[in-house]
């Protein structure tokens, strides 16, 4: 019995307190330890694994696609034109793929090739795309003329399309002449319709129109009159004016029993007529006028 009250009575350790035992010691839970590094978040690792997938993935498609650029394959082997032209030949569509479509479907410079294209005469825009596996597709939009483009003091031609901008190219087609600053173009344009409805009742055809740097117009009709029409006047506006000549130029040409050269519309209350003056008689008024 002595023994067994020694073994229980065995002293604490130093720095212990009372009642604290080896048994006590033994029993104490151990603490658990919450990690909070990168290991231990796998939706974040997910993520990465994800996006480090992804852009592998694209930088091995970019390297085949490079390394197949690069082979001989692939090559151009047809141009497809998709619209219908009326103006610019297979001579000139010939001559352009020949000459612009370098390399292969997947080096070919496509806005070279669309600059090419735009550069023939009659081509307004063009758009040109790739057609697997070996060609290249081309839509071309043609400029439609609508009048002829006096230019300056040359007296060159060029043409107007229908949206009132100027190109060069050929063209014996029968259409209005238009002469003006650099940049008016669309403004005649939307005149010359103006203008032709006015002129209507008179059964005439408006063949050309003017407009001077000081902003007077000129109108030319088909049976050789000339008008004019000056400048726009607060107090005596064009129209009001074109539509009092529409009004009376019948009757007061008939009257007067005269073919008339030029209308002056250029008064605020009426008109004056110039008559046509055989050549014989004005050749021999310009010498008397030199005299």
């Amino acid at each position: 019995m002595a023994d067994e009250r020694n073994t229980s009575n065995v002293p604490p350790e130093p720095g212990a307190k009372p009642g604290s035992g080896r048994r006590a010691r033994a029993a104490r839970p151990a603490r658990a330890v919450e990690g909070n590094g990168l290991w231990d978040r796998p939706q974040l690792l997910n993520l990465i694994s994800d996006v480090l997938m992804v852009v592998g993935a694209a930088g091995l498609g970019y390297a085949a696609v490079a390394a197949l650029s690069r082979l001989p394959a692939f090559p151009l082997r047809e141009v497809v034109v998709m619209t219908p032209l009326a103006q610019v030949t297979n001579a000139q569509l010939e001559y352009v793929a020949r000459s612009s479509l370098r390399g292969n479907f997947f080096t070919v410079d496509l806005d070279d090739v669309r600059a090419s294209f735009e550069k023939l005469p009659w081509v307004r825009r063009a758009d040109v795309r790739r057609r697997w596996p070996g060609g290249v597709e081309v839509r071309l939009e043609e400029h439609v003329a609508s009048a002829y483009w006096r230019v300056g003091e040359t007296g060159d031609m060029r043409l107007v399309n229908r949206y009132g901008e100027v190109f060069s190219a050929a063209s014996n087609a029968k259409m209005p002449v238009f002469s003006g600053p650099e940049g008016s173009s669309s403004v005649l344009l939307a005149k010359f319709d103006e203008f032709t409805g006015k002129l209507g009742p008179l059964g005439k055809q408006l063949v050309g129109v003017s407009l001077s740097a000081r902003e007077a117009w000129q109108l030319k009709l088909d049976d050789g009159l000339t008008i004019e029409l000056g400048h726009d006047q607060v107090k005596a506006p064009i129209d009001e004016r074109l539509a009092r000549f529409v009004r009376h130029y019948p009757k007061a040409r008939t009257e007067l029993n005269m073919n008339v050269a030029v209308v002056d519309l250029r008064y605020p209350s009426g008109f004056a007529l110039r008559p046509i003056v055989p050549e014989g008689l004005a050749g021999k008024q310009e010498k008397k006028g030199k005299r």
